[in-house]
Parts: structure tokens; sequence; C-alpha cells
């Protein structure tokens, strides 16, 4: 049985779920490395996110504020350095304490639920997620105008649309990938349901 499995490609399901009765600690055996591989993305991701979105903030702190825009394919696209102390565009910056503990809040679900993670593609999802949190929660943290209150820096000017970052577009990014693995009924766990 478990043979036939492998050849016709069922996903990653806990034993329990196919209702092996005598599996026991083989079952948990084979499922731990499964796990452990899922988690290592979420993270990988994370970090790869998280590290691009430092990165170029930095960059943008150091060459750019204060500058004038610059031109990256015509006025279609700019790169113009502004700190936001709001949502995403700019509303609510009367509430970035909120945010802030918003952003913790999503942190800490990813964390609890990458115990039940045996998905690749809700890994990505949720990496990318973590990682666009994370960026813009150390923003609110330590940048002015203090600790919890600080204005997230945006740079990315398409025109006619809000200016925003790497961390913005890898929350959006995440978030669409988890809208589209939950229309195809695949679960974090790696079992695909029908409604």
């Amino acid at each position: 049985m478990a043979e036939a499995e492998r050849i016709i490609g069922t996903p990653d399901i806990p034993e329990a779920e196919h209702g092996a009765d005598g599996g026991g600690q083989d079952a948990e055996s084979d499922r731990q490395p499964r796990g452990k591989r899922k988690i290592a993305v979420l993270f990988g991701v994370a970090l790869v996110a998280y590290a691009l979105d430092l990165v170029s903030k930095m960059i943008v702190v150091a060459k750019l504020e204060h500058h004038e825009p610059i031109d990256v394919v015509g006025d279609l696209l700019r790169f113009n350095a502004i700190r936001n102390a709001g949502a995403a565009f700019g509303m609510g910056e009367a509430y970035t304490i909120i945010f802030t503990v918003i952003a913790a809040g999503v942190i800490v679900v990813i964390a609890r639920l990458a115990r039940k993670l045996y998905s690749l593609p809700w890994a990505i999802a949720l990496g990318l997620l973590l990682g666009g949190a994370l960026g813009n929660l150390t923003d609110r943290i330590f940048r002015s105008p203090g600790v919890f209150k600080g204005a997230v820096v945006d740079f990315i000017a398409p025109k006619g649309f809000a200016v925003f970052n790497l961390a913005d577009s890898a929350i959006v990014c995440g978030g669409i990938l988890i809208v589209l693995l939950s229309f195809r009924g695949l679960d974090p766990d790696g079992t695909v349901h029908k409604d």
C-alpha cells in the first residue's frame, strides 16, 4: 500500500489520517523528517524575504532619503523614499502601535502553525508572510519616532499607486498564495479536502 501511494503521489499526510493502526513509532519517525523539511523551508524563505527587505531599506535610508526620486522605468516606476507611520496606503497613522501588535500576532500564529506544516506551498506562503511581517515590525520597533511607534520605510512607487516596500510585497504574495491554496483545498498539513 505504501509503495502504491508513493508511485501515485499521495500528498504528505500523517499516518493517522490514512487510518493506519499499527504504525506507532514507525509512523512517527516517517512523519518527522517531512515536517522538519517544510519548517526549514518556511524559515529559509522568511530569512531571505527579511534580509532583502532589511538591506533594501538600509540602502534607501543611506542613499535616497532626503534626495530626489529616481526614475527606474520612465515615470511608470520610481524609487521615492518616504516614512509611513500608518498601514497600507498611509491610512491609520494614529494607530501605529496597533499595527505593531497585529504584526507580532501574525508572527506568533505562523510560528504555532509551523508545527503542523507538511505542505511545501504552504511553507513558502507562510515564509513570505513571516519575512514581510518581521521586516515591517523591525521598522516599527527600531525606527523613529520611537519604540513601537516607528515609521516604516517605503520606496517602491509605481505611477498612480501607493508607495510600498519589499516586506509589503512579500506579505501580498504570501497572502495571494494562501488564497489560491485554500481554493484548491490544500491544507497546511498536506491534506487535500473537497468542499
